[in-house]
């Protein structure tokens, strides 16, 4: 995997140049984790340190087993562990081991079942913050091996984000729904909102109901907190 960079400078016929879609970066990013010896890969989206949500709703792209991420969530909270409190606070890439943390620093790994975690900070190119993350129980990484993850982690990344990640910026809403919903997301009501934008409040209802099935969600909280993730709004 080392030398899909080195085919892209030279030829421009690497596996990320003819990457496309999200399925094709999921498995070059599940490529990359059994290449380092790690079993699995998560790419999540920060946001604000003080953002309540949960490790499910954070990862944009992903192979962990079907419903892990749901269970860890059901008895924690990934505010609270090391890894969530380090990316916040430094963009050093960083190797985490379950037997170097103990109970009260929110051991993720333990908590998820793995022994072995790397993270690598990355962001888009309009400054959204993201880290990959890969797990497994390989005994550890060397200090070369960690730095050649990072940067094929960080073109990996690039590619994805400007491909897979802004191509669906969006999601297909109008200008005038994309209006209502920043509105939604500050708190008004439709009543406001109809008074706002000099329409009906049937018509913001209209709207807010379209919205909702564009963004495969159920009510207006998922909405605002879909739209934020997927950078809809800010």
């Amino acid at each position: 995997m080392s030398s899909l960079l080195i085919k892209e400078r030279t030829s421009g016929d690497s596996e990320l140049e003819k990457a496309l879609n999200r399925v094709d970066f999921f498995r070059i990013f599940h490529t990359l984790a059994l290449h380092f010896a790690f079993e699995h890969f998560g790419i999540l989206q920060l946001g604000n340190e003080k953002d309540p949500g949960n490790l499910a709703g954070k990862l944009v792209l992903h192979d962990l087993p079907s419903g892990l991420a749901e269970e860890y969530d059901k008895r924690h909270r990934f505010t609270d562990s090391a890894v969530f409190k380090a990316l916040h606070q430094t963009t050093i890439p960083s190797l985490w081991r379950a037997a170097d943390q103990t109970p009260n620093q929110g051991n993720l790994l333990t908590q998820l079942g793995f022994d072995l975690l790397a993270c690598v900070p990355v962001h888009g190119v309009n400054g959204a913050r993201y880290a990959v993350v890969y797990l497994g129980d390989a005994e550890d990484l060397t200090t070369a091996a960690l730095h050649e993850l990072t940067f094929e982690t960080i073109s990996a990344f690039d590619h994805f984000y400007r491909r897979a990640l802004i191509s669906k910026a969006g999601m297909g809403l109008t200008p005038r729904e994309r209006e209502i919903l920043r509105w939604i997301s500050h708190g008004k009501t439709a009543s406001e909102i109809a008074l706002i934008v000099s329409v009906s409040e049937h018509t913001i209802n209209s709207h807010t109901a379209t919205i909702l099935k564009k963004l495969d969600v159920v009510n207006r909280t998922q909405m605002v907190a879909k739209a934020i993730r997927e950078q809809i709004i800010q």
